[in-house]
Formats: C-alpha cells, sequence, structure tokens
C-alpha cells in the first residue's frame, strides 16, 4: 500500500479545539480566536471537559488552571490516565507565569503553556504549532498499527481493539463475536504463481473482507501470514456466521486463479466464536475458540463456515 493513500495533507483538515474555562469572557476571547480555522467546543467546568473529551476526542484542549471544584491540573491528570483521551494535546491557560506551575503541568502530560492576557499572535502560532504535531503524531500512529501489504489493521492492532471491546460488552452485556479467516491452499499458490502474485493476493481477498464488513464499528485486522481475523460487536453467533459466509463468498466472487486447489480458484475457511463476555472467561478464549472452529472449517473440506457459542 502506497503511504500516499492514507495520508490526507495537513492544511485540508479542520480540527477540533476543546476551550476549558469558568469565565465565559475567556471562553468568548478563544472562540474568536480560533473559530474559522477550527471546529470549537467549549465547557465550563472540569467534570464536562472530561466528558466532552470522551465523546468528541478534540485534537486540543485549551485548558484553564484555576478552575472551582475541579482545577486543570485533575482535569490533565484524568485525561492522561484514560486510553481514549490519554492523546489528546492539552494547552494549559493560566493568568501567571509561574515556572513550578509549568514544571508540574508539563509532568502531567501538558504540551505547551498560554498565558493571559492572550496575545493573539503568539497564542495562534502556539496552537497552529501543536495542531500540526498532534496530526504528525496521529499519522506515525495510524501507519504503525497498519499492515503495510494490505492496509488493513494489523496485529498490534487487533490486539489492542479487541480488549477493548471485550470490556464495552462487558459493560453492555451484548454478544461479542469473532471470525478467523485463513486462504485456502495459500503456500501452493506462491509455489505456483510467486509471491508477488501471493502479495497482490491477499491484498484483494483483504479488499474483499473489508467490503464486507458493512458497519463502522466492524473490524478486521491481518492476523498473520495468510490469516485475516474480524471483531463484530453486538452480533450473535447466527448473524456472525452469516457474516462470515458473505466473507467466503465475496473472497470466490474474486474468481482468483488456483490450479493448486481443490476449487480451482483462490478460496477462504471461516473459523466463528460467539460470546456473551462474563468474568470466567478472557478476550484470548473467545480467539482460541475461534481458531479451533478454523481448524474444523479445514477438516470439513475448506470453503466453508464451522462456528460455536460459548
Amino acid at each position: 500500500m502506497d503511504v500516499a493513500d492514507i495520508i490526507v495533507p495537513l492544511e485540508t483538515e479542520r480540527g477540533k479545539i476543546l476551550v476549558v474555562d469558568d469565565q465565559p469572557l475567556n471562553i468568548k476571547i478563544l472562540h474568536q480566536l480560533f473559530h474559522e480555522d477550527y471546529e470549537m467546543f467549549m465547557a465550563t467546568n472540569g467534570q464536562q471537559a472530561i466528558a466532552l473529551c470522551q465523546k468528541l476526542q478534540p485534537d486540543l484542549v485549551l485548558l484553564d488552571i484555576e478552575m472551582p471544584i475541579m482545577s486543570g491540573y485533575d482535569v490533565c491528570q484524568q485525561l492522561k490516565a484514560d486510553p481514549l483521551t490519554a492523546n489528546i494535546g492539552v494547552i494549559f491557560v493560566t493568568a501567571h507565569f509561574d515556572e513550578v506551575q509549568e514544571v508540574k503541568g508539563f509532568q502531567l502530560g501538558a504540551v505547551d503553556f498560554i498565558h493571559k492576557p492572550i496575545n493573539p499572535i503568539i497564542t495562534t502560532a502556539r496552537v497552529k504549532n501543536q495542531f500540526i504535531l498532534k496530526r504528525q503524531t496521529d499519522l506515525l500512529h495510524s501507519i504503525a498499527l497498519l499492515d503495510s501489504l494490505t492496509g488493513v489493521a494489523n496485529r498490534r492492532q487487533f490486539e489492542q481493539r479487541l480488549p477493548e471491546i471485550w470490556k464495552h460488552s462487558c459493560r453492555t452485556q451484548s454478544p461479542l463475536s469473532v471470525v478467523m479467516l485463513d486462504v485456502d491452499f495459500f503456500k501452493h499458490f506462491n509455489d505456483r504463481y510467486g509471491h508477488q502474485e501471493g502479495d497482490r493476493c491477499l491484498r484483494l481477498v483483504a479488499k474483499a473482507i473489508s467490503t464486507t464488513l458493512k458497519r463502522a464499528v466492524d473490524f478486521v485486522a491481518r492476523y498473520g501470514g495468510e490469516e485475516f481475523i474480524c471483531i463484530l460487536p453486538d452480533t450473535p453467533l447466527l448473524g456472525a456466521e452469516h457474516m462470515a459466509q458473505n466473507i467466503v463468498d465475496a473472497v470466490q466472487a474474486l474468481h482468483i486463479k488456483h490450479i493448486d486447489s481443490s476449487f480451482n480458484e483462490v478460496t477462504i475457511s471461516a473459523g466463528v466464536a460467539c460470546v456473551q463476555p462474563r468474568s470466567d472467561l478472557t478476550w484470548q478464549t473467545l480467539i482460541e475458540t475461534a481458531d479451533q472452529q478454523l481448524y474444523v472449517a479445514k477438516q470439513n473440506g475448506r470453503n466453508v463456515v464451522c462456528g460455536l457459542a460459548l
């Protein structure tokens, strides 16, 4: 995959900024300064700020230090402690120039300080610089979590995502399914047609899987070699088996020639596991079960789906 396929020029992106201050006048000043270039949101206390960060995922938070009940330091500490909000850039806004305060802020994870009264030129430059750095960091992070050959998520991203979805399913008491997929007779394909054609085949298979998954919450990753894995939140076994069959059909519909296969074209086998997450099980058990079902599918002649509910 060409990196250009996933890079969007920074200058074309409209970032999101959350301004947090208990004084409406200060919010108004910062809003007027940035509203033409960024999507602006506001909060007047710490709890509201944390809730908005979880919901909106802003690029930057302009955070007043001195607020009642929950200080800016407390807000920053909570944001950095939560994986969902830890990567949001925090710029403290303060009326005092105090080295001790700044040291504490940087230790908590802030990226910069802005001092009141607001100097428009300095403030604009600092926010712009941090926005660019944030987007560059996000881009590098996303590249690190992509499979360079197929463009879908890599195993590292999968192993980050599944525990998060598992916890969410535990909270919502909703079913969670995993589909393990393996290209049939892929070693024979590589031996016959060469590794370049093998790479092309994997890219086409990955695209077919991604296209078949319709919901934004569904997730596909290259698990390793010719194996792929899908996470289907809020999906019972029957629905997951139906989706797996759609994937199997979509891959065969590519009609990629494979004379060393039982089907004379590239096919894929699927193992499905479904669970209502509970305390006596782990997400690793779900993967192991899907892998076992994939083995059963291979034993049953390949190009089929086998599933089991835990």
